[in-house]
Formats: C-alpha cells, sequence, structure tokens
C-alpha cells in the first residue's frame, strides 16, 4: 500500500512517523507539500520522498490523505480530480462532509473522513472515521490501519455523528488543558510552586486517565470511591455541583457540536 500525503503538517507527520514505527517503508510515503523548507524537513526527519508536484505526487499512490486546511480543500480538490484513478481518498480536514468532497472531485465515491484528535502527535490520539457507501470492507482495513498509528480508532456508521466526535475528542484536549490550568493555579495559590503545581495537576490527569482506561468500572464508581464520607473530596465535588459545573461543561460541548455543523454548511457552500 502506497500512501501519497497531501499537505505535510503536524497531523501527517504524526501519521508517517506512526506508520515507519508499525513497519511501513519510507519508500512507500509520499508527500506533496509546496513549502519547500517543510519538504526538506520530512525528507531528513523521515526519509520518504517529497514533491511539490501534485501529478508526481500521487502517481504511483493507492491511498491519498488529504491533511490541508479545510478552507484550502476546495482548490486542491479541483486540482485533484482529474489525476485520480480510482484510489482510496481519506481526509482529516475538519467540517468539510463526504459528500461535497465528493462532489468537488465529481462525483468521486471511495472517500473515507477521519476526525483525530491532537494526542496523535503523541500517538494517543483517538480517531473518528465515516466510510462513504462506495467504500469496501479492504479499503475501510486500510484508511483504519492508517489512522491506528497514531492511536485508537472508532467507525460511525452516520456521518452526523463526526460532530460528536469532534466536539468530545477533536476538541476535548482543549478542556482537559483548561482544567489543568485552573488545578495549577490553585496550587499555585495554596503555595505550591509553578512547577510543583504543574507536576500534581499533570500527573493526576494521567494516572485517572490510566485508572479509568484498565478499569471495568465506569467513571461514577470510580469517582465515588475517591470521595470519601466528610473528606476533602467530597466537599470539593460538592463545590462543584453546586457551581453546575457538570451542565456547563455539557453545555460547551454542545456549543462545539453546533459550531461542527455550521463549519460544515460555511466549507460546503462552493
Amino acid at each position: 500500500m502506497n500512501i501519497t500525503f497531501i499537505g505535510g503538517g503536524n497531523m501527517a507527520s504524526a501519521l508517517i512517523s506512526g506508520l515507519l514505527q508499525q513497519g511501513f517503508a519510507a519508500e512507500q510515503l509520499q508527500v506533496v507539500e509546496i513549502n519547500a523548507e517543510s519538504r526538506e524537513k520530512l525528507k531528513l526527519e523521515f526519509g520518504v520522498w517529497a514533491t511539490h508536484d501534485l501529478a508526481d505526487g500521487i502517481a504511483k499512490s493507492d491511498v491519498v490523505l488529504l491533511s490541508v486546511k479545510p478552507q484550502q480543500l476546495y482548490e486542491l480538490a479541483q486540482e485533484l480530480a482529474p489525476l485520480l484513478r480510482d484510489q482510496l481518498m481519506i481526509s482529516i480536514a475538519a467540517g468539510i462532509r463526504a459528500s461535497d468532497i465528493m462532489r468537488w472531485l465529481g462525483d468521486y465515491g471511495r472517500v473515507v473522513r477521519a476526525m483525530p484528535s491532537t494526542p496523535s502527535l503523541v500517538r494517543l490520539g483517538v480517531t473518528g472515521l465515516y466510510a462513504t457507501s462506495s467504500v469496501n470492507e479492504q479499503d475501510r482495513r486500510n484508511a483504519e490501519s492508517i489512522l491506528a498509528a497514531v492511536g485508537s480508532t472508532l467507525w460511525v456508521e452516520e456521518e452526523e455523528m463526526l460532530h460528536a466526535v469532534t466536539a468530545i475528542s477533536g476538541s476535548g484536549p482543549a478542556y482537559v488543558f483548561y482544567f489543568i490550568e485552573s488545578m495549577q493555579q490553585a496550587g499555585i495559590e495554596l503555595g505550591l510552586t509553578p512547577i510543583q503545581a504543574r507536576q500534581l495537576s499533570l500527573q493526576t490527569f494521567v494516572g485517572a486517565s490510566k485508572l479509568a482506561s484498565m478499569s471495568d468500572e465506569d467513571v461514577v464508581t470510580l469517582r465515588a470511591r475517591v470521595s470519601s464520607k466528610g473528606g476533602t473530596t467530597e466537599l470539593a465535588i460538592q463545590a462543584m455541583e453546586e457551581s453546575d459545573i457538570k451542565c456547563k461543561i455539557m453545555a460547551a460541548i454542545h456549543a462545539a457540536s453546533v459550531r461542527s455543523h455550521e463549519m460544515s454548511d460555511e466549507f460546503g457552500r462552493k
């Protein structure tokens, strides 16, 4: 399987690194990147072939992975359409519906949409995947194996569910960073040094997430186990409940989902 990445940014670099670590040969991976400095960096770091020429870049590919910014995808599709020869197309451009990609490519059917998350940069991401009806089982396996190079994957059978994926895992790292930021600031106010507050906050998130992922019990049960009757944790949770923190978090996630819908409408107008 030869894979061409169109766009050589952070997510493409993460995928290339993950694929090489999974056993792919550098010769199987090509990159089309218009920035000369970025091309040289990719060649030096990964040993892959990188070019500015779209036709050359996809000439031997079985899979074309679209990793450009959403606002760049329409113009790219216009250039790409006459060059395709039945490759599997995978798009990681946020917000662009598969139907719009297919239309821009001249009613091209073999399209998979992927919504990765930024922890993919350290191979701990989770990617939501959606396949159009023209995508066969082998295509699905190929798409899954590519995105699994940077973490776990899950398929949704309705494209609308990618809005939920975007709101939970796509935007989710920012929610976690926001909570860590709050914990760090509280730690400093309580007399810890910034370094101490950072270490405690970060490791608490890493450890709690690992514990939850390894446990068969749900997070409600795990939380209850930490919250001893009349203890410090119970009082902290009570303060959060009185401030309606859970509902505010849920409202924020719903707002992200609404914006994801709006972006799809905006980007798909062409």
